[in-house]
């Protein structure tokens, strides 16, 4: 298996993506996601930490032109679960979670994002804690077509996730214009031993150095529970 940092990097526009796994000890759960961008727009972000979870935010709001699909909450907590997504989905999947319905219930909702012609797709994860471990879900709502005339959703469990193994979900499939959404399974990654900053700045140097906007990890001890975190934003 790849890396995280070579998975993410293999690609000069992987677009934004997710990444979930247990660290090779089999002692913690690593939880990622970053965001890349390409317009002025899209690179002028921060995630900030806010109320058991992030958002993002504008780094300079005068040059703020649109925040409909770039200002939202990538991460959510709630109860025993992390819900980490590229867009207000989050919101959806927190709301159905709250009001005990399931991940693909709330996710068949919504649709790909409407930012013709890419199509965004959206991408969803979410992580339970229980009995000392984790199961994971994740799902991807893209364009059946060029067109965008229909949506194809497609969902993934896991009910134990290995030592060492992540999953890493993303957007798009390489630059391009327009930009090829991502297909098939989530890709599997190896994943080390190393605390949320020794994991954080991995990743950010295999990540494209032009393209990349910022990164959020997360570790969570799967005994105590304790979580360790790391965000790295280029503009500062």
């Amino acid at each position: 298996m790849n890396t995280m940092a070579q998975a993410a990097g293999a690609t000069t526009y992987p677009g934004r993506g997710i990444i979930i796994g247990k660290s090779s000890d089999g002692k913690r759960a690593v939880m990622a996601y970053f965001i890349m961008g390409r317009s002025v727009n899209s690179r002028n972000r921060v995630f900030v930490e806010d109320r058991g979870g992030i958002r993002t935010e504008a780094f300079d709001p005068s040059q703020m032109v649109d925040p409909s699909l770039i200002i939202y909450w990538p991460v959510r907590e709630t109860e025993n679960r992390v819900i980490v997504t590229n867009g207000d989905q989050t919101d959806t999947i927190y709301d159905f979670i709250r009001n005990d319905a399931s991940f693909i219930k709330a996710l068949r909702t919504r649709t790909f994002e409407p930012d013709a012609p890419n199509f965004t797709p959206r991408v969803s994860a979410m992580v339970t804690f229980e009995d000392g471990d984790f199961s994971l879900d994740m799902g991807i709502l893209r364009a059946g077509d060029a067109l965008g005339s229909c949506c194809h959703r497609v969902f993934w469990e896991y009910e134990k996730v290995a030592a060492g193994t992540g999953y890493f979900l993303h957007t798009y499939l390489s630059d391009g214009n327009p930009i090829p959404s991502f297909t098939g399974d989530p890709e599997a990654v190896s994943i080390g031993n190393g605390t949320a900053k020794a994991i954080a700045d991995e990743l950010w140097n295999g990540l494209n150095a032009d393209n990349k906007v910022s990164l959020w990890v997360m570790t969570r001890d799967l005994e105590t529970g304790e979580s360790d975190t790391a965000i790295i934003n280029r503009n500062i």
